[in-house]
């Protein structure tokens, strides 16, 4: 019997009950005694538990329900190395932004800091990497910790993001006078709209409305802004690239979507506006050496989506909906200057090329031992996607052709961190927030690797969702680059395992596709079938558009091969000019 009967007045009560009343009605999690007080108690309340195999799935699975509802995302894990396996989730989360509640415990305060089991430091290992981080030990302050750690985790004072709080497990037990069981913690606190100023959008009309040649790039910021950045492109006309954060956002039959001319149209825009999108590695840092002369407007509600690496000649520090609104609010009926022969022209390019892909990736032809094409597959897949599925893309080389091969109008991916193997928890948690949509991982065998085991929190939790594995026996952007660059491979060669296999044996409907005119009627029985997996067989020698362009050898100055010799020419322009000036 444990020392203290676990009633809704304990700590490990008001827990459960602050989660309750934040709407919050499942938890991703492995128990483990530390946090069972918490545990037992979210049962109490009705809150679903979907227990894992795998401390950073459940973190994975958290971000992903936060990403894709707008809510926030819980995680509960147990002590020590429950925490360090969720370590990989929250830094994740901490790139991505996402706003996740990681929950844990510790040991009695008596035995606290004695060797006791599972006795970590874990504010040290996760402040880091987190918005908020604290252990509580006194029972009275819960509540109070927990409102602060929310209003963290959804930007409120900063940017959003994880946030991680734990208990000794003789606090939960312990019992909170109803007295400071202030109803004001408990609420759901309204998220403040940050509007732009007046003069701030003055400018922005300006500096847009002169442009000829402006270029619109979204970010994870501008996700919640769909209706609103379309009306902004339609009064403004300019082209449009959205980015893995953002894709799905606006569809690809809109007029502004130059997706296929990336490369061409980031070096001739004269305005480059960043709605919500940071400029890292996948825009080239902002460089001139890529961006030429161009101008940047910035609009973002957090500091690394507004003055990253560049600043912009206009910045609006504002939520992209309502900066997006009031740029056009306070256009009126001006007429843009953009030039149409050239935005016309780079769509015209761009649904020429996507034709081609199309068209190539439908006859994309198998190897000489019979193995799948990559792209063959994905045409196979598109075919039978809804218009509303969710697709969660994963994997190093299989996800550069995923990216660009799969439309859809739900996407997530790994993320600018890179970290392969979300790709089924992923999965697992949108399934079960929208059970009535198709959801569908698409992703490579080394990345699946990673997670495998959560098929079975899959088939007993019954999440709907469809896994794709592209079996290509290897970490293949790796062993192209070592064939490449050192002309040999070295421990980056994989089985060709059997993982439809492994996927029954733990009940899920699977089968092993090695012929590509299979493919389509074993996608349809898969999708009938949900839980399923899909292993298939494909081509070690399909090369990636990023296992062309350098990014896996990764060079000095830049992610890709032909930014880092621009950004080096530039450099050496820059230097030889500034001498002539001295």
């Amino acid at each position: 019997m444990p020392p203290v009967a676990l009633t809704p007045d304990t700590a490990a009560g008001i827990v459960a009950r602050f989660l309750k009343a934040r709407g919050v009605d499942r938890i991703f999690g492995l128990c483990g005694g530390h946090i069972m007080p918490i545990w037992m108690r979210a049962d109490a309340e009705g809150i679903r538990i979907v227990d894992v195999r795998d401390e950073r799935a459940a973190v994975y699975m958290a971000h992903a329900h936060a990403e894709l509802t707008g809510g926030l995302g819980v995680a509960l894990v147990t002590a020590g190395p429950g925490v360090t396996n969720a370590m990989t989730g929250i830094a994740n989360a901490h790139i991505a932004r996402a706003p996740v509640l990681v929950l844990s415990g510790g040991p009695p305060g008596p035995q606290e800091n004695r060797g006791g089991l599972q006795d970590l430091p874990h504010i040290d290992l996760v402040r880091p990497i987190t918005r908020y981080a604290r252990t509580v030990r006194e029972a009275a302050m819960v509540l109070q910790e927990l409102d602060e750690a929310v209003s963290r985790a959804f930007g409120q004072g900063g940017e959003p993001g994880p946030v991680y709080l734990d208990f000794p497990v003789d606090t939960l037990r312990r019992e909170v006078p109803r007295a400071i069981q202030l109803d004001e913690h408990f609420r759901p606190k309204p998220r403040p709209v940050l509007v732009p100023g007046a003069g701030d959008v003055a400018a922005a009309v300006e500096l847009l409305w002169s442009a000829r040649r402006p270029l619109v790039i979204s970010g994870r910021g501008a996700r919640g802004a769909g209706p609103e950045l379309r009306a902004f492109l339609d009064r403004l006309g300019a082209p449009y690239l959205d980015t893995g954060e953002s894709k799905g956002l606006l569809s690809d039959d809109h007029p502004s979507v130059v997706a296929a001319m990336r490369g061409t149209i980031m070096g001739e825009a004269d305005v480059v506006v960043t709605v919500g999108r940071r400029l890292d590695f996948q825009l080239a840092y902002g460089s001139p050496a890529v961006f030429g002369s161009a101008r940047f407007l910035r609009i973002g509600d957090t500091p690394s989506e507004l003055r990253d690496n560049r600043r912009g000649a206009v910045e609006l520090f504002a939520q992209p909906a309502a900066a997006l609104a009031a740029i056009v609010a306070r256009a009126g009926d001006r007429v843009p200057a953009v030039d149409r022969e050239w935005a016309g022209g780079m769509r015209a390019r761009h649904e020429e090329r996507a034709r081609k892909l199309r068209t190539s990736m439908q006859t994309a032809a198998s190897d000489s031992e019979g193995r799948i094409h990559p792209n063959r597959l994905l045409a196979e897949l598109q075919n039978q996607l809804a218009p509303d599925a969710v697709v969660i893309a994963d994997g190093g080389d299989f996800l550069s052709f995923a990216r660009v091969g799969l439309a859809c109008g739900t996407y997530l991916d790994p993320g600018s961190l890179g970290c392969i193997g979300v790709g089924t928890p992923f999965g697992i948690a949108a399934s079960l927030a929208f059970p009535d949509r198709q959801v569908v991982v698409a992703t490579g065998d080394g990345a699946f690797g990673f997670n495998a085991m959560e098929i079975d929190t899959a088939v007993r939790h019954r999440a709907p969702l469809l896994i794709v594995v592209a079996n290509n026996g290897a970490w293949q952007i790796e062993v192209h680059d070592q064939n490449d660059t050192h002309g040999k491979v070295v421990g980056t060669r994989l089985q060709f395992a059997d993982h439809a296999a492994m996927a029954r044996a733990f009940g899920m409907h699977a089968e092993r596709v090695t012929r590509a005119e299979d493919l389509q009627g074993a996608i349809e029985r898969a999708l009938a079938n949900r839980p399923a997996l899909l292993d298939v067989v494909v081509s070690p020698a399909a090369r990636s558009s990023d296992g062309k362009s350098g990014l896996a050898w990764v060079p000095d100055l830049q992610p890709l091969a032909a930014w880092d010799t621009a950004e080096r020419q530039w450099r050496g322009g820059e230097a030889k000019e500034s001498s002539q000036h001295r």
